[in-house]
């Protein structure tokens, strides 16, 4: 503990956004570049090295976080990335996407701001592939078995990255054109460039991991073909089944699936294409849908230039403290939050109808209509209770020439014929089923992250690669000393 004070004399600070009207005008992410180091050490000196570190129990990595923050506090960066890799493979990944289940469980949080882990995290990373101390690791000698990973999201990439190193021939199919899954075409570039993820693509293809883009398996190449050439198969494909709206005047043109929409404005930033087909320039858009895949899509929708942009959220509007009863501490509370893409669409007024910044909560979508030509012009909804049940006479009509579906995923996507071909039995809920050594009921065919999980955070993706490849690597050899960070049958703390 380098401050045994820091915690009393130093207030909370994050990493200071750009200003709006500068972002909003180009893709790059939204934090201004070099404000976070001079900062970050008198952040991690807040650290209180609790005697029982909640934000262990709270992460599922079980990130050495009291370590790594003391010695940030001390700018011993070598020690501090050798602390942050020892349990997470990809720690800028989470360090800008993971909404950090930590701070919530910090002991300081109790009573205080929680320590800024994630900035802090994110900037050891960042240090770390500055100073060289992330080099390739490949394995010391090969193992004679080769594995088959089905997926390149953040759970394939650890999987992949671990068995790699542990010496194992590892091929990680995707279907896409490029690797990174959601990370790729799913997440914006104003939150995550991609030059982050190309660095670790590089990282694993110096350690022996290959790369097969532009394989669905399942249509380009069989399964069981797959399953033929491999000692074992990891199937990581992700949640990618989304929900549906079934109200009247779903069939209009211009209402898409988020996970349509996104992709397209990523590959506009590839250079790929020069404008999106789905782009909301000029556009009355509305996002059905309250998460961060919707806050994703309006942040997306505010630099494509759209005329207006309102989110719906069907749940009322949080409050800003912890609701000590539904949700106590270390839990994650459901508070108010006020994401990058929020604070623009509420600080250039995109959505004049909206309650406050671009949403509107407990809202519910009733019916869409449209014009002669079968577009969409119009989203009707009515207020509802916290049983979702309508409130008389709150019934409205709201402009919409683009609505944006974010209803989340239900599951992987069984049309590409992989489960079938494979044989998988799938959960009630539509996810792979699994034993509580990631198997499946296939021989050598082992399921992790949202896949067989279901939807869920960046950081239990990570933590379930990296638990499937021990479990891979005990299949494979006998035993293993790869670390086993969850179960499947874990899960976030709750009430």
């Amino acid at each position: 503990m380098a401050d045994p004070k820091g915690f009393m004399t130093t207030p909370r600070r994050d990493w200071p956004r750009r200003p709006v009207e500068e972002r909003v005008r180009d893709w790059d992410e939204v934090y201004v570049p070099g404000a976070l180091l001079p900062i970050v050490s008198r952040q991690a000196d807040r650290c209180m090295d609790c005697g029982i570190p909640f934000c262990h129990d709270a992460c599922p990595l079980g990130n050495l976080i009291p370590e790594w923050n003391d010695l940030v506090s001390r700018e011993d960066w070598r020690a501090a990335a050798d602390r942050l890799h020892a349990t997470n493979n990809f720690p800028e990944f989470t360090g800008r996407l993971c909404p950090a289940p930590c701070e919530a469980g910090c002991v300081l949080a109790i009573n205080q701001p929680a320590v800024t882990i994630k900035n802090v995290e994110c900037a050891v990373a960042d240090r770390a592939w500055e100073l060289g101390f992330s080099p390739p690791r490949p394995p010391d000698r090969l193992s004679g078995r080769t594995v088959g990973v089905i997926g390149s999201g953040p759970t394939g990439l650890a999987a992949a990255q671990q068995l790699t190193r542990a010496g194992h021939t590892v091929v990680v199919y995707e279907r896409d054109d490029r690797i990174g899954g959601l990370m790729r075409y799913g997440i914006p570039e104003f939150k995550m460039e991609k030059r982050h993820l190309e660095r670790r693509v590089e990282q694993m293809r110096a350690e022996g991991t290959k790369f097969r883009t532009s394989v669905a398996v399942g249509r380009d190449v069989g399964a069981a073909e797959l399953r033929s050439r491999h000692d074992a198969v990891v199937v990581a494909t992700g949640a990618t089944a989304w929900r549906e709206l079934h109200v009247p005047g779903r069939e209009l043109a211009g209402i898409e699936q988020a996970m349509a929409y996104l992709p397209l404005a990523n590959r506009v930033c590839e250079g790929d294409i020069e404008a999106s087909p789905m782009s909301a320039a000029g556009r009355h858009v509305v996002i059905v849908g309250g998460g961060d895949t919707g806050a994703d899509c309006l942040g997306t929708a505010v630099r494509e230039g759209a005329a207006s942009v309102t989110q719906l959220d069907i749940y009322a509007q949080p409050g800003a403290e912890r609701d000590e009863e539904n949700d106590p501490w270390p839990t994650y509370p459901k508070v108010y939050r006020l994401s990058a893409a929020h604070e623009e669409a509420r600080d250039l007024e995109s959505a004049p109808l909206a309650d406050s910044d671009a949403r509107l909560f407990a809202a519910s979508t009733l019916r869409f209509t449209g014009d002669a030509a079968g577009r969409v012009r119009f989203l009707h909804l009515v207020e509802v209770d916290s049983d979702r049940r309508p409130r008389p006479g709150t019934g409205r009509a709201i402009p919409a020439d683009l609505v944006l579906l974010a209803l989340g995923f239900s599951g992987p996507d069984r049309e590409d014929g992989l489960i079938g071909q494979l044989g998988l039995e799938l959960e009630p809920r539509g996810t792979i089923a699994r034993d509580a050594g990631f198997a499946t009921n296939v021989p050598g065919v082992f399921a992790a992250g949202d896949a067989a999980r279901g939807q869920s955070l960046v950081v239990w993706a990570i933590a379930e690669g990296r638990a499937v490849a021990a479990a891979v690597d005990r299949h494979l050899t006998g035993s293993s000393r790869l670390p086993a960070p969850i179960s499947p049958y874990d899960r976030p703390m709750t009430v």
